[in-house]
């Protein structure tokens, strides 16, 4: 009878341990694959480097988020639409994009791309690009075409004062 209580006590162990290895195994790939995708969603690397490829996307008026993600993924400018509608939904563009034809390209990434389509239209591809420098240079640029503006029309009203 002791025999047959030690062997069922091993065998009862022995079952519990793999069920433990086996789990184990389960939690660290998927924990393993949910934080690579999650690392994907803020870090997913564009399909092409250096110069890529233009590619025109037509985005109608009533697609949702998934559609334009599946159209993207099938143009070859992002790996993954689940994953792009996922990143839709995190940026600060979410939900504001516009239907039209865009320009996109494939050395985008898909925030680049969610950016241009909600109308934002900047190029957040060039990595000496600072958009409050930009600003900077922009509106100093504006005030003196308005200084050059307002100095000529001083010197049409002087020389029709003089006349």
């Amino acid at each position: 009878m002791k025999t047959k209580d030690i062997v069922t006590s091993v065998f009862s162990i022995a079952i519990k341990v793999i069920v433990l290895i086996v789990a184990a195994m389960f939690i660290y790939r998927y924990a393993t694959a949910a934080y690579d995708y999650g690392y994907r969603v803020f870090g997913e690397k564009p399909m092409t480097e250096g110069e890529g490829r233009t590619v025109s996307v037509t985005i109608g008026s009533g697609m949702g988020t998934k559609e334009i993600g599946e159209l993207l993924e099938n143009k070859g400018l992002i790996r993954d639409a689940k994953l792009f509608v996922i990143q839709e939904k995190l940026s600060e563009n979410a939900g504001k994009i516009n239907p039209g034809i865009y320009d996109l390209n494939t050395s985008m990434t898909a925030e680049e791309m969610i950016a241009i389509m909600a109308g934002e239209g900047l190029e957040l591809s060039t990595e000496d690009s600072n958009p409050i420098e930009d600003a900077k240079t922009e509106a100093e640029s504006e005030n003196t075409m308005n200084d050059v503006t307002n100095q000529e029309a001083g010197e049409d009203s002087g020389e029709t004062a003089q006349e």
